[in-house]
């Protein structure tokens, strides 16, 4: 448990492959067992019908032009971890070229998206939100495709979903995941 957070805590906890999630004004560190990955590599999978969304080119993806905005959507749900403090130290980061967001945009609007935090090969993926069908989807396959493009080599989802699943995330143990950590944390990779 912690009360305060830095820029300088979270990325030491990231690359020790812990995370953060406030709850009742406190911070908590988590290091879940499994551990959710989504592959970088050909087990990536994208449905035929979101295949079809994105060749018609419904949404236009931005990279880091809204990146409290796409905090601040993540965290407008009944239950949430993202505390105002949370945006304002990944904010920090953001500004330090460590966190990153990928956006939605449709009609001027954006409608959907996700934000995480990049640690040399690591993309450590924080949350996800959309109030368009497939927005945030499109945004995921984007970052794949931005991820893959940069040599990055783990691309942590912390826990699984079906959402996430139908993408090929799947959970390895804790050892496997701090193996891939370090792997990753020893390569140059550029967002």
């Amino acid at each position: 448990m912690t009360k305060r957070l830095s820029p300088q805590l979270l990325i030491y906890g990231y690359a020790q492959g812990i995370f953060p999630m406030a709850e009742d004004g406190q911070i908590y560190w988590y290091d879940p067992d499994p551990r959710a990955i989504i592959p970088l590599d050909e087990r990536f999978h994208v449905a035929h019908s979101l295949q079809r969304t994105i060749r018609r080119q419904t949404f236009e993806i931005r990279f880091d032009t809204a990146f409290r905005e796409t905090m601040q959507a993540c965290a407008e749900r009944d239950e949430t971890w993202i505390s105002q403090e949370f945006i304002e130290v990944y904010s920090q980061l953001h500004a330090g070229g460590l966190a990153h967001s990928v956006e939605a945009w449709q009609d001027g609007e954006m409608v959907g998206g996700l934000y995480g935090v990049s640690l040399a090969g690591l993309f450590a993926g924080e949350s996800m939100w959309s109030k368009v069908r497939d927005a945030s989807k499109v945004a995921l396959v984007a970052l794949v495709e931005r991820l893959r493009a940069g040599g990055f080599q783990l691309l942590d989802t912390q826990f699984i979903t079906p959402h996430l699943a139908t993408f090929g995330a799947y959970e390895i143990p804790r050892s496997d995941y701090k193996q891939l950590l370090a792997e990753a944390l020893e390569c140059s990779a550029s967002f």
